[in-house]
């Protein structure tokens, strides 16, 4: 088969997301699959909502655009703010939007008009972490803004913690989104049907709080995908860590030493190697590279390591292993890793598992 590759197991990703939402339906939460780091594929997204999703969320508007094609009933979330250019898309290819301008909700009013649609917004929140979100003490005014703009329906409030700063979304973070929800819905005058609270990072708060308040829907990808949560990329409990396996092939495996010679200057990426200790090294060089994966997120098989790794060359130590020219290795791969292997034009993806149009979203106990 060809290679570097991408296999895809969807049983596992249905199964992490089945786990996820039975542990958190009965305490009221719902779960948005979110397909970004999967480029927004449609067998992802089908797996996801098999497993109990009852939505589905990216980042990237290219991304809604299939998934909508796809199965134009499937609930999709654009999770990203919109870019104004893009408003008219916006409205077409997704049915709720995560949002802080007020000059993009208007352009989004009038896109949605022109549509002849109703577009869901929700209000992402500041809590400390400062990347997306309106200020606290803002939240109610531009509540009211969107309640009076035409084309629009504000569903809700949200918010994302630990993406930029690693801020930690804990039960005091969740108590201020929930107050915030109690004083938007007596400004509006009707109440907010969903209530972010954010992603796999939240993770250890909703299994472990006695008290979710308002919070009724978390954006799960990296959990689902990986298995781990972000804050301390732990493997959550019940989940698998297999769904996603790189294949490379290997191009060359000579003996070489460990320490290079001659005089040292900057590597292709503008760093200063490290020269290696004495000895000898059994080396395999894999056809693959940046352009396809950040190194540093992908862990070759027990007994192997990285060395190094060019625009397009992976230098593994492969230690007793009898690898030969032409042989593929596998590698599990992190959140940075896997983001970029997708991305890569040259890494193909093979699935395993059923890949069937999207299904509907199932009904799930508890969901507001």
């Amino acid at each position: 088969m060809t290679a570097p590759r991408l296999d895809v197991d969807l049983d596992v990703i249905a199964q992490n997301t089945r786990v996820l939402v039975d542990r958190l339906v009965p305490r009221g939460i719902r779960v948005t699959g979110v397909s970004k780091a999967s480029l927004g594929s449609t067998a992802v997204a089908a797996a996801m909502l098999r497993g109990g999703a009852t939505a589905i969320g990216d980042s990237r508007v290219e991304n809604l655009e299939r998934l909508r094609a796809a199965d134009p009933g499937t609930p999709l979330t654009l999770i990203r703010s919109p870019m104004l250019s893009q408003v008219d898309r916006v409205v077409r290819g997704s049915d709720q939007s995560l949002n802080t301008e007020a000059v993009v909700l208007a352009a989004l009013s009038a896109a949605a008009l022109c549509e002849r649609v109703v577009h869901d917004v929700v209000l992402m929140v500041e809590l400390g972490d400062l990347r997306e979100g309106v200020a606290v003490d803002e939240v109610v005014d531009l509540a009211a803004t969107v309640a009076g703009l035409s084309g629009l329906r504000l569903t809700g409030l949200g918010t994302n913690l630990a993406c930029r700063s690693g801020i930690v979304p804990d039960q005091d973070k969740m108590d201020q989104l929930s107050v915030l929800v109690d004083l938007v819905e007596a400004r509006v005058g009707h109440p907010l049907t969903v209530v972010t609270g954010g992603n796999s990072a939240n993770l250890d708060w909703a299994f472990g709080t006695d008290d979710v308040g308002r919070v009724n829907e978390l954006r799960l990808g990296e959990s689902i995908l990986l298995g781990t949560e972000p804050l301390h990329r732990h493997v959550v409990e019940g989940l698998r860590t297999d769904a996603f396996t790189l294949a490379a092939e290997v191009i060359e495996v000579q003996t070489k030493p460990r320490r290079s010679w001659g005089t040292t200057g900057q590597d292709a990426f503008g760093r200063t190697p490290h020269r290696g200790r004495p000895g000898l090294v059994r080396q395999a060089i894999l056809a693959l590279g940046r352009q396809d994966v950040d190194p540093d997120g992908a862990t070759p098989p027990a007994g192997m390591s990285v060395l190094a790794a060019s625009s397009d060359h992976l230098v593994l130590d492969v230690g007793d292993h009898g690898v030969v020219v032409g042989d593929e290795i596998g590698f599990q791969l992190d959140y940075s890793a896997l983001v970029r292997a997708m991305t890569s034009p040259f890494v193909r993806t093979g699935t395993s598992g059923p890949a069937e149009p999207l299904p509907a979203p199932v009904p799930t106990r508890g969901a507001a």
